[in-house]
């Protein structure tokens, strides 16, 4: 069912962010506590999702489950677009020198559209994009979902094999690829036989026939926008999870999946409002991101690209890898107004000896992922952005398509180590080893169900029916529920410690390292011990060589915590420590089980 005028009419301004404000799927306690400035949530939640209301939610079957769904939604991310495209002469997407207006994106994409249908591109089939951040990345998604076909967003830190592997694995008819990703399979077309046309961003094509230029699918600009029907549960987007262990697995995102993010977002936007009533101060009258997380990962693409479309945000996509200071130079002369990221760039935007030389004034939403906020990153978010109310953290998968519960608001402070409430269409859970429900407080496996899950993994049967079991995603991870409906993640299950029998939860002692100063990030892993089974040791990166002493690190664990969680062993760096694209900390690499690099993004 599309979305009513009146119903698009009531976003605001930040309608663009996943990070202003969420309510739990489940009804909230009778003693949920009034905000200072508004109605409780408990209050706005009834009045937006109950009967009647903006986003009002139902219950429906998909896929054989039954499960919550807003009653009035879009039917295809083609509609998303559609809305975008009427904004005309609005700035969408700001990169380096161009400056691409609303109706010029919509027009690209029309083009691209038809040039894949020329292709023999139909419904289903794959396109792979290869690239860093850039408005191609943007027009050949939207040219893509827009058919009904499939996007396959390839890791931008890839290797040559894992690229093969990828294409291959995805069976992806076309590929469009910037000049330093090619280079890494130039080599190896022959190992790619289902490719059949690659289109080249910044390079001229030359050797192989399949090799064209990216400019060749932009000349029909009066091309019209496809009308092939689209189905809710039609793949959208498969993009590769970390693959931490074993082969990474394609995880599809639908129609359906990433329009209840994007609407699990905006709703977000509208209870922040209603609140916290009234402008936060400096907010300025346009909403404007800063879109540095990886578009081949869902924050990039589902909550920024995907959300920045519907809501008519200008999009800031930087040139080149990151570096702080560019950041800042583009917060300040484009008067960013939202900078959702992986905490990794947070800390080295915050930590810059320069960063008080740029005006930050106008940033009132800073919101990162895939590590605990510590305190002190908390305070360095204050220092360099003045306007910023709090810095939220969101918790999600690939498989999630993206958010599946959020912290935010006065929240922050009160539930620090928390990830936060369920989003309105999601429900969690919390299982034993045997899938039974655990009661409030209860450690064991988060379950997620909803319509953001994925139906599956490409060409996975068995990965899938592993994961998703009765609709429920079974995240691997470990944690519990409190009193109030607030989600904490305690570890991976797989990075759990178990020392002499007992269960060590290493988020509980990265928590406690980084609250300390000189800390700047930490991980916990498990060393083989003859008798105990496991030791801790902890990988610590310090804000300058030679700030503390093993014992020092020790001393700081042992003030709060028991001595058996106490690391027997300390590794010091200045060096970041690894992390995927979501912020996740690759705890595969520091046990010398893989690699990766940051010289690229990081």
């Amino acid at each position: 069912m599309p979305f009513s005028p009146p119903f698009l009419h009531s976003f605001c301004p930040q309608a663009g962010t996943c990070h202003d404000g969420v309510m739990s799927s489940k009804p909230q306690p009778s003693t949920a506590r009034p905000s200072r400035a508004g109605p409780s949530r408990a209050e706005v939640r009834a009045e937006l999702t109950g009967p009647g209301g903006a986003f009002e939610i139902t219950t429906g079957v998909v896929n054989g489950v039954e499960m919550k769904l807003f009653k009035e939604r879009m039917g295809s991310l083609r509609e998303v677009a559609a809305v975008g495209a009427a904004r005309g002469d609005q700035e969408f997407v700001v990169y380096g020198d161009r400056r691409i207006t609303a109706a010029t994106f919509g027009a690209l994409t029309n083009s691209v559209s038809r040039r894949l249908v020329d292709l023999g591109v139909t419904a289903g089939d794959r396109v792979a994009v290869l690239s860093a951040n850039n408005p191609e990345w943007c027009v050949t998604f939207w040219a893509t979902v827009n058919l009904g076909a499939v996007l396959v967003g390839l890791n931008g830190w890839w290797k040559t094999d894992e690229i093969v592997y990828g294409l291959n694995d995805s069976g992806a008819k076309i590929l469009v690829a910037d000049d330093a990703r090619f280079d890494r399979i130039a080599d190896r077309l022959d190992d790619l036989p289902a490719l059949e046309a690659i289109y080249l961003i910044d390079r001229d094509p030359e050797g192989d026939p399949r090799l064209h230029a990216y400019a060749d699918l932009t000349t029909d600009v009066e091309a019209e926008r496809p009308t092939a029907p689209i189905a809710e549960d039609d793949p959208a987007v498969i993009f590769y999870t970390s693959g931490t262990t074993g082969k990474p697995k394609g995880a599809i995102s639908t129609h359906r999946s990433m329009i209840a993010n994007l609407q699990n977002t905006l709703y977000n936007a509208v209870e922040g409002t209603m609140v916290e009533p009234g402008p936060p101060a400096g907010a300025a009258a346009e909403s404007v991101a800063l879109l540095t997380s990886p578009l081949f990962h869902v924050s990039g693409c589902h909550s920024g690209l995907v959300v920045g479309m519907l809501a008519g945000i200008r999009l800031v996509i930087p040139e080149g890898k990151f570096e702080p200071t560019h950041a800042l130079a583009l917060i300040q002369d484009e008067k960013v107004t939202v900078w959702a990221t992986v905490p990794t760039m947070v800390w080295r935007v915050c930590e810059h000896p320069d960063r008080h030389d740029y005006d930050t004034s106008s940033v009132t939403i800073v919101a990162f992922g895939g590590s605990p906020s510590a305190d002190e990153l908390q305070r360095m978010v204050a220092d360099t952005f003045p306007n910023v109310r709090s810095a939220s953290n969101a918790y999600g998968l690939t498989e999630s398509s993206s958010v599946a519960t959020l912290l935010t608001g006065e929240d922050v402070a009160e539930h620090p180590t928390s990830v936060g409430l369920a989003m309105p269409v999601v429900d969690l859970r919390i299982a034993d080893a045997e899938g039974n429900a655990l009661g409030t407080n209860e450690t064991g496996e988060v379950l997620i169900r909803g319509p953001i899950i994925m139906p599956g993994y490409w060409g996975r049967p068995e990965a899938t029916a592993e994961t998703l079991k009765d609709g429920w995603l079974h995240t691997g991870d470990v944690g519990h529920l409190d009193e109030d409906g607030f989600l904490y993640i305690t570890d991976r299950a797989k990075d759990m410690i178990i020392r002499g029998g007992e269960n060590i939860y290493c988020v509980e002692i990265e928590q406690r390292l980084v609250d300390h100063t000189d800390i700047a990030d930490a991980a916990i892993i498990g060393v083989p011990h003859p008798e105990l089974g496991e030791e801790v040791k902890a990988v610590v990166q310090l804000t300058a060589p030679d700030a503390l002493s093993v014992d020092e690190v020790q001393q700081w664990v042992a003030a709060t915590l028991a001595n058996f969680k106490v690391p027997t062993y300390v590794e010091f760096t200045t060096d970041p420590l690894p992390r995927n694209a979501s912020g996740k900390l690759l705890k595969n690499v520091l046990r010398g089980e893989g690699e990766v690099s940051f010289a690229e993004t990081m």
